[in-house]
């Protein structure tokens, strides 16, 4: 079993006294302990590989067990499930109709078509049409399982099938976690003819990422999305290749806002300059303290505080958990592309949300780092921010040409 405890991270998960759940946050309440979390991928130091970057709850409110056979409680999973995610970013609840969402991971999780199965009808969605390839684009053989790994598998196509219900999913398994095998399954689910590809891991930037970002992530007319990482300040790649939409997070909770909700900068959102790649042309006047790339672009709820529920039974011990990290954003942004439409040919779809950003819900608060000394690289603000981006999907507006 692949899995990783960072015991500093007790101080990243999130605001203490806002109470996980699809209920409104009460102020009168006492404040809440910090949600006990485990990454499910160890932290990879290896140069050239990357981690998945989800992040499971393993306090027993946050568990739900449902027995084989067993009819369906009334009782919902804890965490945001997908009306809560359409209600807080206004998507429709039948979006993504005729788009094909691709998912890359590596490693194989045996049990994830029927743990998708098990998310979309307790939540009251159609089932899935979903499949399963490796890296070459084939049903089999497929790679060496690996529980963290899966558990990550089983988050993002939950998160695409909340957001984007009518779209048509493809998992793609890469041979390991290499970001060259990793990037060569990037390659076969565009040559699967998905129009986008969500990537929830990173690894330390390198000198040689421009390569691989012609190599791998350079699809004009494809809207690649990366997390930006759970770790605060800190740039990761794939997430500063100039070819992706790299994806920041948040915490999310109701209030009695106009919106009926309310985001802050996730203190674990990834941000700030990268130190290879070069600014896009859309980030000129953008991301003014960096030299180099800016990350991140967009965000969507990533706090393991104010997390989502997914189902997943491959070695867990249990059917239902509550997961964050910046693998629940980077799909979320993913199936929002979908619902936008294809984007057109020779496009680059990263650059959207720049030319529409006041369809965008600004996040202006929060730091991802306790001692900032960088400004808007860590904090939140008007406009563009690190852990942020320009902000999070109002509707899909953003995400088209």
């Amino acid at each position: 079993m692949r899995r990783g405890i960072r015991a500093a991270f007790v101080g990243l998960v999130g605001i203490a006294g806002m109470v996980l759940g699809v209920g409104p946050s009460t102020a009168a309440a006492a404040p809440a302990p910090a949600p006990s979390v485990v990454h499910s991928c160890v932290t990879e130091s290896r140069p050239g590989f990357a981690s998945c970057l989800a992040l499971r709850r393993t306090d027993a409110a946050s568990v739900m067990r449902i027995a084989p056979n067993a009819i369906t409680p009334n009782a919902l999973p804890s965490g945001f499930g997908p009306a809560d995610l359409q209600s807080a970013y206004k998507l429709p609840s039948n979006g993504g109709a005729g788009q094909t969402v691709a998912i890359v991971d590596a490693f194989d999780n045996p049990n994830v078509a029927r743990d998708l199965a098990t998310y979309r009808s307790t939540f009251g969605l159609p089932a899935a049409n979903f499949r399963k390839v490796n890296q070459a684009g084939n049903a089999s053989p497929l790679p060496a399982t690996d529980v963290g790994w899966g558990e990550e598998e089983s988050l993002d196509v939950d998160m695409v099938s909340a957001i984007a219900p009518a779209a048509a999913i493809i998992l793609v398994e890469a041979n390991d976690n290499s970001l060259a095998n990793l990037g060569a399954a990037v390659n076969t689910a565009v040559r699967l003819g998905a129009k986008f590809v969500s990537n929830s891991y990173g690894g330390g930037e390198s000198s040689s990422e421009t390569s691989a970002d012609s190599q791998f992530f350079n699809h004009p007319g494809v809207a690649v999305t990366a997390s930006s990482g759970d770790s605060g300040f800190g740039v990761e790649y794939p997430a500063a290749s100039p070819f992706v939409t790299a994806v920041g997070g948040t915490h999310l909770v109701r209030n009695t806002s106009a919106r009926g909700w309310g985001e802050t900068v996730w203190s674990g959102a990834g941000s700030g300059c990268s130190a290879v790649e070069a600014k896009p042309a859309f980030q000129n006047g953008v991301a003014t303290n960096c030299a180099r790339r800016g990350v991140a672009d967009v965000a969507a709820v990533a706090d393991p505080n104010t997390g989502v529920a997914v189902a997943d039974t491959f070695g867990t011990g249990g059917t239902f958990f509550v997961f964050g990290g910046t693998s629940v954003a980077a799909p979320i942004i993913a199936a929002v592309y979908a619902i936008a439409g294809a984007p057109p040919a020779g496009s680059q779809p990263n650059s959207f949300p720049y030319a529409h950003r006041s369809n965008l819900f600004d996040v202006t608060s929060g730091t991802n780092t306790r001692r900032c000394r960088s400004g808007v690289l860590c904090q939140g603000a008007v406009g563009w921010d690190g852990p942020t981006g320009f902000g999070t999907p109002n509707g899909s507006a953003a995400f088209h040409s």
